[in-house]
């Protein structure tokens, strides 16, 4: 994955999706460009058209703040997207790359999620890959051929469309979450794989990685179809997890008393009870040995 001229790619991208409509411009014949023309940015941000350019091409790599501003109210971005921006335009230096060798999940934190009896919990990673779950977390996602990764299952799983009922916002947000994730950290090894990997297998990722969102993975309601308990909407938090940078713990809670609390009950009545037979059926063979 070219990672040596990130702000461009941004920038082209981002240009595409604003109409000049949008921002107040009138539209004269025919257009070749679905979006703002370069001289139409240039002009909006009060930038000269060869310094825009230059932006974009990647020989122009320090605009200031100011410049970064004015270019985020001609793209029309929101908060996320110019947070991206200015880290695209301003990188930490010598921002050391991840390490590729397996992430390590804190005991502490999966002593924590395990007394969470009735609440689904996940630990992510920064390629949206579950590291580590609950038995009720593992519960809510267990039965699908990616259930352990959900970038492949939000878009190679077989019935990815039927797990989620609004598939549409779920894959365009997830797709978000993965570019916030990654920040400027386009050469790591897992991320090329995955994103290779996804373009390669799925149009629709294709087009909607190329549209460079940024999402935020924090708060939000997600409908779930569950092969076993029916339709489910919870609510979840993510959380940064400080002493490790790139997970997420991300936590599902239903409406207290309502119909997704009595099936995540019920989940988790299933769950326990097919925990106990698998002990059970454990504790036969180690008495049969």
């Amino acid at each position: 994955m070219d990672s040596d001229n990130l702000l461009g790619r941004f920038l082209r991208a981002r240009r595409g999706l604003v109409r000049p409509e949008d921002q107040g411009m009138p539209v004269f014949g025919h257009r070749r460009v679905a979006g703002l023309r370069r001289e139409e940015v240039a002009m909006l941000s009060g930038l000269s058209t060869d310094y825009y350019v230059r932006l974009e091409q990647g020989r122009e790599r320090n605009p200031s703040v100011q410049v970064v501003d004015a270019l985020a109210r001609t793209l029309m971005l929101d908060d996320e997207a110019i947070a991206h921006l200015h880290q695209l335009a301003r990188p930490v230096p010598g921002r050391s790359r991840r390490r590729t060798r397996r992430q390590r999940v804190s005991p502490s934190l999966l002593q924590m999620m395990n007394g969470w009896t009735d609440t689904p919990a996940v630990i992510l990673g920064h390629c949206m890959d579950v590291l580590a779950h609950n038995a009720l977390g593992g519960a809510l996602f267990a039965g699908h051929t990616y259930s352990g990764d959900l970038m492949r299952l939000v878009f190679l799983d077989p019935d990815a469309r039927d797990f989620y009922p609004d598939w549409d916002r779920v894959a365009a947000n997830t797709v978000g979450g993965l570019r916030e994730a990654a920040g400027t950290d386009y050469d790591d090894p897992q991320l090329i794989e995955l994103v290779g990997e996804l373009s390669l297998k799925s149009g629709e990722f294709r087009r909607l990685w190329a549209r460079h969102d940024i999402r935020q993975k924090r708060h939000e309601t997600k409908r779930f179809r569950h092969p076993l308990v029916g339709e489910l909407t919870l609510t979840y938090e993510s959380l940064t997890i400080n002493s490790a940078p790139g997970q997420q713990l991300v936590v599902y809670q239903a409406e207290p008393a309502g119909p997704s609390a009595h099936a995540l009950s019920l989940l988790g009545s299933l769950t326990a009870t097919e925990t106990a037979r698998a002990a059970d059926s454990a504790q036969q063979d180690v008495t049969t040995d």
